[in-house]
């Protein structure tokens, strides 16, 4: 795919090589399959398979990081510090599109909105950012119990592939004794309860 200009001085290429240098071989395989399945779900809903590849190429891109970075950011940028109780798995999104920002100069609201939410969702998601959502879900590295349903609904319904990632999300979280961030919890309310 060759990028515009609109979102990024870089070409893809260089892109990955920058993405590729912040993470394990086996994250940036992981990297790879969601930018594909990003792409083919932007083709297929009209969002734009360009955004599409560099939100998704880029939505790990603070991932292997140390907690001590992200808390640092955390603290001098004007974050909420309630983020200081949560963990990486919260982090690499929400902060992470920080970095995304100032490291790789990509500016585009749209994109950094779909990084920072592509692990808690949102009440409010623009296509791109269901998009982003979804494919880390359901891109061809995952194989978990209900994988291949989510895979069938997001080739049907993005809004229902939102909503069944979300129940499912929860249902492991509940399941586990884990925490639940709040944005999840909205995420919820607005694409699972209000649509049963």
């Amino acid at each position: 795919m060759k990028y515009s200009d609109n979102y990024t001085a870089m070409d893809r290429k260089l892109l990955m090589q920058k993405v590729q240098m912040q993470m394990s071989e086996k994250r940036f395989k992981h990297v790879l399959g969601v930018e594909e399945t990003a792409i083919a779900l932007a083709s297929k809903y009209g969002a734009s398979p360009e955004k599409a590849s560099i939100a998704a190429l880029t939505h790990d891109y603070a991932k292997e990081r140390s907690d001590d970075e992200f808390q640092l950011v955390i603290r001098r940028d004007g974050f909420d510090l309630d983020l200081l109780n949560w963990g990486n798995a919260i982090w690499h999104g929400i902060v992470g599109a920080d970095f995304v920002q100032r490291e790789l100069e990509i500016d585009d609201e749209e994109i950094l909105t779909a990084i920072a939410l592509h692990t808690t969702g949102a009440a409010e998601m623009s296509l791109l950012a269901k998009i982003i959502y979804v494919a880390d879900f359901i891109e061809p590295g995952r194989d978990f119990p209900g994988v291949k349903k989510a895979r069938e609904i997001a080739l049907i319904n993005l809004d229902e592939a939102v909503a069944y990632e979300t129940k499912h999300t929860l249902t492991y979280l509940i399941e586990q004794n884990k925490p639940i961030y709040p944005k999840t919890i909205e995420t919820y309310n607005k694409w699972v309860a209000n649509h049963a």
